[in-house]
């Protein structure tokens, strides 16, 4: 193996490694330092690696490989996964304080399986890291088993993008038939009808990661998670990772005719919807949490119209603004003892350090010029109004929504706070240094990063990744100028939230009522048939055969074993007559054999007399 080849095998092998042993181990002072320590090291692996772009593959069943790859998207997105890990355990440090070792475990567990899934080249390697994320979302999501609230929402999420991992299934057998075989760059070339199976299995699977239309509800509840693990899953981790791999098998969505239109149709529908459900929140990682799967829309908008490169950068950009705004989130939690906007108006006037980097990442998120949303967002809609106007108009109302809900946040960090504050204030009263360090070091991304959708920078994305190397400076500017009056707007006029889109659309509710409740259904009777049916017949045919058993031992003991017995005994009687002529004497013999003869000779007469 060569260097880049090692680097590449240790980053994602060293922090599934010690986060094995972290979560099972009992080491509560020094798993923080062990766990930060680990993702500084898988950082400079990951920015090794990037440069170097290596590849990798191992046999594995049915002849697959397990394939990585650092290719140009993964050299994009990998190195995003690797620091922004590394900042949120920076900060977690200063916010967890029980259980640590497991915490910080599984911590590193989640993203070795993100790393994995970003690099992953073939079906093999992208099953194994897409199913180990999604336990350990599990685990992290009710982190806090004592409480069953949480542990449900943490079953919530699993069943629920177990359901569409299926997907992933379907497609990797719908790759052999077809005779694609396993890797994902050979997908398109499956015969018909396989390639569109293959496409619609991996596009049910990614859609439920990224917790996209349908399947959105799952997010809601996934916010009872600890805060650094609430801003791990949406930022780098598993949400993004259903849009990275949509960005992944864009050119297999291309090849159907049909799955880059439904692809785009359902990105830019989630991000209208899921923004009206964002505005109409009133707890902030809530609100938070729907606006993720709002701006997740646009990424898959650009799978869907081929925007890739604006995919990505949207991917990166968002990763920074949403991890600083759930960290916000966490701190204020810690530091408050509450999540409800109305409890935290005028947060960022007591704690003008968060306050100031919060709203860098909520400007960001608004989509206001020159921060880094504006011009990934806008990179993505280019595109799509060369694709449909209606797709564009679309993603204009999903970014006038977006200023919307950032103002939102905005009016509520900043507004004069009630005179019952030091009431309402139930926390800690502080946010640490190492709380603070990371908020820093994201605003800093959230500000920037929007340099990867404009020239040059996006000219070199374009030409390694794919995509359009142009943007429209009049989509920019129409871009920006609603994202001021959206903002300015709510925070000035304050516009009624939509209270029939603070349940999520009903969306839960909806899943039970067409599929938990059928199936629980189903189950029912299925074991009213296995207890009622099955089991007794199997019981009623088990004592037929303990009965039958019963009559063949009487019979072998009553009648079988007596009669061989009689036989027995009448063999041995006549055994012993046959022994009474042998004497040893020769007279004897001699006088036995004349009577034979003789009795054969008197035989023989009366047979021919009477013949």
């Amino acid at each position: 193996m060569t260097g880049a080849q090692i680097a590449l095998v240790t980053m994602v092998a060293l922090p599934a490694v010690v986060g094995g042993v972290l979560a099972v181990a009992r080491t509560e002072r020094s798993a923080a330092p062990i766990a930060v320590l680990t993702a500084g090291v898988a950082t400079v692996l990951a920015v090794f690696t990037a440069a170097a772009r290596p590849s990798t593959s191992y046999p594995f069943l049915a002849g697959a490989n397990f394939a990585l790859n650092v290719d140009a998207l993964a050299a994009l997105i990998v190195p995003m996964i690797a620091a922004v890990t590394f900042l949120v355990l920076v900060f977690a440090a200063g916010n967890i304080r029980r259980s640590r070792s497991r915490f910080f475990g599984l911590m590193l567990l989640f993203s070795s399986s993100a790393l994995v899934t970003a690099t992953a080249a073939s079906l093999p390697a992208l099953l194994f890291a897409w199913e180990l994320m999604g336990a350990t979302s599990y685990a992290l999501i009710g982190f806090w088993w004592r409480d069953s609230d949480r542990v449900s929402a943490g079953l919530t999420a699993f069943i629920t993008t177990r359901t569409a991992d299926l997907g992933l299934y379907v497609a990797a057998g719908a790759a052999l038939a077809g005779g694609a075989g396993m890797d994902l760059a050979s997908l398109s070339s499956a015969a018909d009808p396989w390639r569109d199976v293959a496409a619609a299995g991996i596009l049910v699977a990614a859609l439920g990661k990224a917790a996209q239309l349908p399947f959105s509800f799952w997010l809601s509840g996934a916010m009872k998670g600890p805060s650094p693990v609430s801003a791990l899953l949406h930022s780098a981790a598993m949400v993004a990772m259903g849009g990275y791999l949509l960005l992944r098998i864009e050119p297999l969505l291309a090849s159907t005719g049909w799955g880059g239109p439904v692809t785009a149709w359902v990105g830019v529908g989630t991000a209208v919807l899921m923004g009206f459900v964002a505005l109409g929140q009133r707890d902030f990682k809530q609100l938070l949490a729907a606006s993720t799967v709002a701006q997740l829309g646009f990424v898959v908008l650009a799978a869907g119209v081929g925007a890739v490169n604006g995919g990505a950068a949207h991917l990166v950009a968002h990763a920074s603004v949403k991890a600083l705004l759930f960290l916000t989130a966490g701190a204020w939690l810690s530091a408050v003892g509450t999540e409800e906007l109305e409890s935290l108006r005028g947060v960022a006037r007591r704690w003008r350090v968060v306050g100031v980097a919060a709203t860098a990442g909520a400007l960001a998120l608004a989509g206001i010029a020159p921060l880094s949303l504006w011009a990934t967002k806008d990179s993505v809609l280019t595109v799509a109004l060369v694709s449909s106007p209606f797709l564009y108009a679309a993603g204009l109302v999903a970014g006038a929504l977006s200023a919307a809900y950032a103002g939102k946040l905005v009016w509520t960090m900043w507004a004069r706070p009630g005179t019952d504050w030091e009431i309402r204030s139930q926390g800690t009263g502080k946010v640490t240094a190492l709380e603070q360090a990371p908020l820093a070091a994201f605003a800093v991304g959230a500000v920037t990063l929007g340099v990867l959708a404009l020239p040059p920078l996006l000219g070199v994305l374009a030409d390694a990744i794919g995509g359009p190397a142009e943007v429209s400076i009049g989509e920019l500017a129409v871009s920006a100028g609603i994202a001021v009056v959206g903002l300015l707007a709510m925070v000035w006029v304050r516009a009624p939230e939509p209270r029939w889109a603070l349940e999520w659309f009903g969306l839960e509710a909806a899943a039970h009522a067409v599929v938990v409740r059928p199936v629980l259904g189903l189950a029912r009777a299925l074991a009213w048939f296995d207890d009622k049916v099955v089991d007794r017949s199997l019981t009623m045919l088990s004592g037929a055969a303990y009965r039958l058993a019963l009559t063949a031992a009487w019979a072998d003991i009553r009648g079988i074993d007596r009669g061989v017995s009689a036989i027995a005994i009448r063999v041995g009687r006549l055994g012993q007559l046959a022994r009474s002529p042998q004497t040893g004497a020769i007279h004897q013999y001699f006088l036995q054999t004349v009577t034979v003869l003789i009795a054969a000779v008197v035989v023989w007469t009366l047979c021919t007399m009477m013949g």
